[in-house]
């Protein structure tokens, strides 16, 4: 019969390696200085607190900056659509002109006398 691995780290150890992860803004630095995996780290944070706490704490430096990547996404999001829109447009436009032989011709409105 094997015996069960006892891990090499005490509990002590371990939880204060997973709050100091949750006040952590450089997770690599924190890792090395522990020496430690940065996968190991998750991993103890899986193991010590419920489920539901795994997202950073609601002010700290994770939380804005996921906050910050949702926000541009949705706005790159926008912008693609008015690039597709406008490329669209814009050879719906240059089909007519072709069509039309009249590349380079005057324009179909007259200029303004102002």
């Amino acid at each position: 019969m094997a015996k069960k691995r006892v891990g090499k780290f005490p509990k002590a150890f371990r939880q204060m390696a997973v709050d100091r992860l949750n006040q952590c803004e450089n997770i690599v630095v924190l890792a090395k200085e522990l020496g430690i995996s940065r996968r190991l780290l998750y991993t103890w944070r899986e193991q010590l607190e419920p489920r539901e706490s795994h997202g950073p704490p609601a002010n700290s430096r994770e939380a804005t900056l996921r906050k910050e990547v949702s926000h541009l996404k949705r706005v790159l999001a926008e912008k693609v659509l008015e690039v597709d829109f406008f490329t669209g447009a814009l050879h719906t436009v240059k089909a007519r002109r072709q069509r039309n032989g009249t590349a380079g011709a005057q324009a179909s409105t007259p200029t303004s006398g102002t």
